[in-house]
């Protein structure tokens, strides 16, 4: 959680005027050269747009949070979440007395207040359960108010706001009045909370807090503790948790780092995932995941906030998150700046708040910042029910995402992060036919007040201002027929390092009877089809070892017509079984950001090894070797070469040479899973 500025602020903010502002000319337009190539293909899909994707943040300390002037506002730009009583405020709030020792609280901002500007928003809200200073008796009495008492049918519950920050790792922003402090301490106390809440309320889904791949204190391992916080929180918590929660900031230096960061969704909702299928039991694909707290942390009143929002939310609704929780609505000025060619106020908040810090003063209370329309464009870009599709541009400071729609439409949300020059684009689709015309276009522009739109270019060629969000709804060119429906969603099974069996529940017709099932593997916005069968499973042969796959499945029917795609699926091979040679990689002494390296590398064959060379890629390009002992280490862009120090003798056939070396990492850190020694691909234990 950020907390508020001055709270004095925010008392007062109502009352303040702004000061008169006026931002540096910003130089014109310089198109780029060359155009962009932008691919979309529906038949590549991802999750379902959920009806709780766009929220927000509302806090104790904000006087106004119940207004109906702010709930008009969020209901505007289409805000379907809001989360209640605000960050780590909610170690510390009492409901029942409307209290937070330690902390301001507002008047007029109590449950019932709130709850009442969520509904005129349309909004459901998320609730945090005290678990610093609280009991699951407390939390429990909270929930038969809200929903058996009041009605309510508040829906989802979290446990606690940044548990990991009570001090257990160090630092300590969290109230926690547990005299163990512990990952496992709180997992048992989430299943006790849970037990006593879902008594109340059997329909109710309860959430756990985990700590966001790459982000501290993530894979850190404390004294005294058998594994990391989301390790340890998992395995004990797992079973009676319905979500998980991540806050995420990402670490940045400056805005044109801050803009890179989103890239790193993808392998952290991987890691992610991959934690929650290992540690959380049986039925553990059940369990979902929030983001209740996100900002960019830079720019956060300019285009690059807008910008970041965007591309953030867009990204993590693609990876089947089903909330993204800006924070905040209101929050107080900061350290001011000029961002973008504007004044950027350092405020972390949607809203003014009408703050002055010296002379300099935000602009009117409730003005809408950028990264409020940011959430206003994705609300107009990706509707409840829609299926997220693959899109991509090949230009760096260029992204896409798309949507298809139930009624024959794709959407296309264009993000040009280039401050300087517009971009002209040309875009290509698969497995849809836009209708001739122009197509209306959404557009919000650096130092614009609104998004604006109107019909412009055409499906395949427009102009990306600098520093735009641009969101495109196109027409197909004849209206759909009755399409067979989508298979279930895929799983995987019998994976080795070359093949892997698919399987999914069954279509059901549309016009047509079902003929026939088709597998295709995602590969960035295109699809490669691997096969297709009339079954509901499929096995796949020659696959390369230690590689990520991600698969959908289609229908297709006797009459020609093509489903939407299955929900992705995504799976790594393994390592042969059998080979000449055995490496094991291990990750000691995680520290957040690097860690140390034990390499093992075994001669399992029959032959003496003199003159070995070990070769290994690194699955991002944010990881990197620093030195290294026992072997002479290189890295050269991802790829990383191992061989024996100076005046080592032979690997003799059964010999093992131990290694190591320390990796730093600024992302999510994927460990490598392919390793060759002399060319000859090894197996991982």
């Amino acid at each position: 959680m950020r907390l508020p500025r001055l709270r004095r602020l925010l008392m007062c903010g109502a009352l303040l005027t702004a000061g008169t502002l006026v931002p540096a000319v910003t130089p014109p337009a310089v198109a780029a050269a060359d155009p962009v190539q932008v691919t979309v293909n529906t038949r590549a899909g991802l999750a379902t747009v959920p009806d709780t994707g766009i929220g927000v943040n509302h806090a104790i300390w904000d006087t106004t949070l119940g207004s109906n002037d702010v709930a008009d506002l969020l209901k505007d730009a289409g805000v379907q979440m809001v989360r209640y009583p605000g960050g780590s405020y909610a170690d510390i709030y009492h409901w029942k007395t409307h209290t937070a020792p330690g902390g301001y609280v507002a008047p007029d901002t109590d449950f019932d207040t709130f709850m009442r500007g969520a509904r005129r928003t349309g909004a459901q809200p998320i609730i945090i359960a005290n678990y610093g200073t609280g009991t699951p008796q407390e939390a429990a009495e909270w929930v038969e108010y809200a929903n058996v008492t009041k009605g309510y049918g508040v829906k989802y519950w979290e446990i606690g706001n940044e548990n990991y920050g009570n001090g257990h790792y160090g630092s300590e922003w969290e109230a926690d009045n547990h005299a163990d402090k512990s990952p496992s301490e709180y997992a048992r106390n989430v299943v006790a909370y849970a037990e006593a809440m879902k008594a109340k309320d059997p329909t109710i889904k309860i959430g756990a807090v985990l700590t966001t791949p790459a982000n501290w204190p993530d894979a850190i391992t404390a004294s005294g503790d058998s594994g990391s916080w989301n390790q340890t929180v998992l395995s004990i918590a797992g079973p009676s948790i319905d979500f998980v929660i991540l806050h995420w900031y990402p670490p940045q230096n400056g805005v044109a780092d801050m803009l890179t960061k989103t890239a790193h969704v993808d392998d952290m909702m991987y890691l992610l995932k991959r934690q929650i299928a290992q540690y959380a039991g049986a039925g553990s694909s059940r369990i979902g995941i929030a983001v209740t707290e996100i900002n960019s942390g830079v720019g956060t009143n300019t285009q690059p906030g807008a910008l970041f929002a965007a591309e953030a939310y867009a990204r993590l609704l693609e990876h089947g998150v089903f909330t993204v929780d800006w924070w905040n609505v209101h929050n107080g000025i900061g350290t001011v700046s000029q961002v973008a060619g504007h004044t950027d106020y350092g405020d972390w908040g949607m809203l003014s708040s009408a703050g002055c810090a010296g002379d300099v003063c935000e602009p009117p209370f409730n003005t809408p910042f950028p990264a409020y329309h940011a959430l206003d464009m994705l609300s107009t870009f990706a509707r409840p029910g829609d299926q997220l599709v693959r899109a991509a541009a090949a230009d760096p400071l260029v992204s896409a995402h798309a949507v298809r729609r139930a009624n024959g439409e794709v959407a296309v949300l264009l993000v040009n992060k280039d401050p300087d020059a517009s971009r002209e684009v040309t875009l290509d689709y698969a497995g849809f036919a836009p209708a001739a015309g122009a197509p209306v276009v959404h557009s919000f522009t650096n130092g614009a007040t609104a998004v604006t739109s109107a019909p412009a270019g055409t499906a395949t060629a427009q102009t990306l201002p600098p520093y735009s969000l641009t969101t495109l709804v196109l027409r197909p060119v004849s209206a759909p027929s009755v399409l067979p429906g989508a298979p279930g969603t895929p799983e995987v099974s019998a994976v080795t390092d070359t093949t892997a069996t698919i399987s999914w529940p069954a279509a059901t017709a549309g016009s047509s009877a079902v003929a026939k099932y088709e597998v295709y593997r995602q590969l960035g916005a295109n699809s490669e089809q691997w096969g297709e069968t009339t079954g509901t499973s499929f096995t796949v042969h020659n696959l390369r070892p230690g590689t990520r796959y991600t698969v959908n499945v289609i229908t297709r029917d006797t009459g020609g017509g093509q489903s939407w795609s299955s929900r992705p699926v995504t799976f790594t091979t393994g390592s042969p079984a059998q080979s000449s040679c055995s490496v094991r990689f291990t990750d000691n002494s995680d520290w957040g950001n690097g860690y140390l390296v034990g390499l093992d590398v075994t001669n399992t064959g029959t032959e003496p090894l003199s003159n070995w060379t070990l070769v290994f890629s690194w699955p991002t390009g944010w990881q990197q070797i620093n030195g290294g002992w026992s072997a002479d280490w290189s890295q050269e862009g991802r790829t990383v070469t191992v061989k024996p120090s100076a005046g080592s003798g032979p690997l003799a056939p059964g010999a093992t040479v131990s290694a190591g070396t320390v990796a730093s990492y600024s992302g999510p850190n994927v460990l490598p899973a392919l390793f060759t020694l002399n060319g000859r691909t090894c197996t991982t234990l």
